[in-house]
């Protein structure tokens, strides 16, 4: 690997350029300490600090995707997603999806931007905490789903929101088979004024931007 695709590699995964420029400095320190005591030091200090910030950035970031728990992360610099004008944004995560942090009738939860899904779709934990009623039916649906074919019922968001973005009276999903996991589809999709996918950036743009909120 080449010089300019080692350092392309390095800026696409910046908790590994962090930890290696630590690392190179920590080493700069040991190699000036003798002539320079202060400076390297200094030097070794700043480096054994950053490898701990990105030792902690990682088990974070690792949380973040691998647990249930509604975590976006604007105090360390990863936000879910952000808003540039009339656009809200989202970065591909490490696993090659699009998530992103919203408020189900106010209470904060992750969801997953899946373009294959017909209906948004909530667990009964979102369900029951952010109060969302689900209609009453003789006879519940059937959802294929990762574990197989699961029974959900139809309920209505009331709010749904992220970035600049509001969805109301929203049709959804209550799937148990879903776990911890909500997902955003096409219903809420296609009430923007348009979509797209850049790189690895998902961009939506709605038809009546919204005052952004921090989530």
């Amino acid at each position: 690997m080449s010089l300019s695709e080692t350092l392309r590699f390095l800026i696409d995964q910046p908790l590994l350029g962090l930890a290696v420029t630590a690392i190179l400095i920590i080493t700069l320190g040991g190699m000036v300490r003798r002539a320079m005591p202060r400076l390297g030091r200094f030097l070794q200090g700043a480096g054994n600090l950053s490898l701990v910030a990105t030792l902690l950035l990682t088990i974070v970031q690792v949380a973040r995707f691998t647990t249930g728990n509604d975590l976006a992360l604007p105090q360390f610099g990863i936000p879910a997603q952000r808003v540039e004008g009339r656009e809200t944004r989202i970065d591909m995560s490490n696993d090659g999806h699009f998530w992103l942090q919203a408020r189900v009738n106010g209470q904060p939860r992750r969801f997953l931007v899946d373009t294959g899904a017909t209906l948004t779709a909530i667990s009964e934990d979102t369900a029951i905490r952010a109060n969302v009623s689900q209609h009453p039916m003789r006879q519940s649906l059937r959802m294929k789903t990762a574990n197989g074919m699961v029974e959900a019922q139809l309920a209505t968001i009331g709010e749904l929101r992220f970035g600049n973005i509001v969805a109301r009276d929203l049709d959804a999903v209550v799937a148990p088979g879903l776990g911890e996991t909500n997902v955003i589809g096409m219903n809420l999709l296609s009430r923007l004024a348009s979509w797209r996918v850049e790189g690895r950036t998902l961009i939506l743009v709605p038809n009546h931007p919204q005052e952004s909120e921090t989530q």
